[in-house]
């Protein structure tokens, strides 16, 4: 806070980080008071929450840059699930988007697997970056994910191959009606559970993608169990340790772990990975892509020595980039 504004940084899928004002604060009722006063208990339904509030721009740091470029139309779609859900679905286009041509198109499968298909900005995953190279992204927010209430956001736990798994499958077949979207030219990519919804999707897809890439994605979920440095989140997403036979839910877990679906792979796939990832070690990437060779799958490997979870050097990012939509554009535009 600073005397009548709130001074913040704001991104969004188009723009990166810049520091804006939110004035006029003490002319209407506003929830940082609260917090201030009495913590988020105070908050309820009825409190008054204004978003209205004049926002001023004070940096301009990337203007120069943003001027030199065309960014992609983002539009946010409701589509309903298998079990008559509505799910906000983003979709970004092509900066020239021509709707009278087909364009490849490629699944956004979200990590965490708890963290929101929102606003954010990325010199990785970069959704106008992927648009810019004429793909069209479409990137669900499955099951599993927070802004849309508690049952929506628990509902992944201990279901890995379940309900989130069927709403990726709305999301990209109800985009595949789309006179513009090539169905014969759709990809899949994501990292974290992302990674291990393309090794997963790999087993189930039904011939749907032409291309899939995994990054720091889990493979085998029984050696991804006993490998991470997250043991309490493991547990409890995973619902248990796979030796408790009698564990339902660990049961239904493991039983879907993508390492056991390999004799259905068809698809080519790309695997990336940090070797310094303590959450999801790089032999799960380097397992899945012995398993695609070893079936005769088209595949590569990108190991990063000095990454971990992410990749976090400019360099790497730019190699990433590159063997990205080389991979793409390989399996997709030819």
């Amino acid at each position: 806070l600073c005397g009548k504004d709130l001074i913040a940084t704001r991104h969004s899928m188009s723009e990166g980080d810049e520091i804006y004002a939110i004035t006029d604060l003490d002319s209407k009722p506003f929830p940082v008071s609260l917090f201030m006063e009495g913590g988020p208990e105070r908050f309820s339904s009825t409190d008054s929450i204004r978003p209205d509030y004049p926002v001023k721009q004070l940096t301009h740091e990337n203007q120069h840059i943003y001027d030199q470029l065309d960014m992609g139309r983002v539009e946010g779609r409701w589509m309903k699930t298998t079990d008559g859900k509505q799910m906000l679905t983003w979709v970004i286009y092509p900066p020239k988007f021509d709707p009278n041509k087909k364009y490849p198109t490629l699944l956004f499968c979200e990590g965490g697997p708890q963290s929101p298909v929102s606003q954010f900005w990325s010199y990785r995953w970069n959704f106008q970056i992927m648009a810019a190279n004429d793909y069209i992204i479409v990137a669900p927010n499955r099951r599993g994910l927070p802004g849309f209430g508690v049952e929506w956001n628990e509902a992944i736990s201990g279901d890995y191959g379940g309900q989130c798994m069927k709403d990726y499958f709305t999301a990209i077949d109800e985009m595949a009606k789309e006179p513009f979207v090539d169905k014969d030219r759709l990809g899949c990519v994501g990292a974290s559970f992302g990674g291990f919804s393309v090794y997963w999707l790999a087993g189930h897809h039904d011939k749907r993608f032409k291309a899939f890439i995994a990054h720091d994605g889990i493979f085998n979920m029984e050696m991804q169990y006993l490998e991470t440095e997250e043991k309490w989140f493991a547990n409890w997403d995973m619902g248990g340790a796979y030796w408790e036979k009698d564990n339902a839910t660990a049961q239904r877990t493991f039983a879907n772990s993508p390492h056991k679906f390999v004799d259905k792979w068809d698809t080519p796939i790309l695997c990336i990975h940090g070797e310094k990832d303590y959450r999801i070690l790089a032999n799960q990437a380097m397992a899945a892509f012995d398993a695609a060779k070893m079936r005769g799958v088209p595949a590569e490997l990108l190991i990063y020595p000095d990454e971990n979870h992410w990749v976090l050097k400019p360099q790497n990012g730019v190699l990433w980039q590159r063997v990205f939509f080389e991979w793409l554009d390989r399996w997709l535009k030819k």
